[in-house]
């Protein structure tokens, strides 16, 4: 699997901890995960961008699948991880990456959230505003090292089935009409965890 992250430090670590020590769904599937974009900065982060260099890359692993006639659950996967954060263009991201079937895990407004429901559940609109998710967190989070960005594994393990249970209550308050890019609060990172890294918990 390749993992295309907006964020450098948070969504990465979070990354590593899930694969190395999350519950695999199938034991007898290994996954190898690669952060694709992991030495990017700046504008090479934004959702547009992120979309654009993750569908060539997947269409470049799904030619070498097919001359190497990989069965499909040994099929390359490409993933986005990335946050509205009032960003430009994150409804054309998410819809470009639809129309490719590129995944995407996506939060709004940021990640944190995603942190937050690991604690308690989360409601009211934050307005795309990350800070505000980050205040939700512990004061004691924002002093551990590596500050805030910093994901310690005692801060989510055994959590995973309490964090999904309420983000999927937290997402089922806004009506399917609504877009994704326009929910808010919201994250879906629970498919990335169980379908893209094949983890059942953690």
């Amino acid at each position: 699997m390749y993992v295309f992250t907006e964020g450098k430090v948070t969504e990465p670590e979070y990354i590593r901890f899930v694969w190395k020590q999350g519950v695999p769904k199938d034991p007898a599937l290994t996954v190898e995960v690669h952060i694709a974009n992991a030495k990017d900065d700046g504008s090479r982060r934004m959702p547009l961008d992120l979309v654009g260099r993750a569908i060539l890359l997947q269409q470049e692993k799904q030619r070498d699948d097919r001359k190497a006639k990989l069965p499909p659950p040994l099929h390359t996967q490409v993933w986005c991880l990335f946050d509205h954060d009032n960003h430009p263009g994150v409804d054309t991201a998410l819809a470009r990456a639809e129309s490719h079937e590129l995944p995407v895990a996506f939060s709004h407004p940021c990640f944190e959230l995603w942190r937050v429901l690991h604690l308690k559940a989360a409601s009211g609109s934050f307005g795309g505003v990350c800070g505000m998710a980050e205040r939700r967190l512990p004061a004691g989070w924002h002093k551990a090292p590596g500050g805030i960005k910093a994901v310690l594994p005692e801060q989510v393990r055994h959590q995973y089935e309490d964090a999904k249970g309420r983000a999927l209550k937290m997402n089922a308050e806004h009506p399917d009409r609504v877009p994704r890019h326009k929910r808010d609060p919201y994250t879906d990172v629970y498919e990335f965890v169980e379908k893209g890294l094949g983890v059942a918990s953690y």
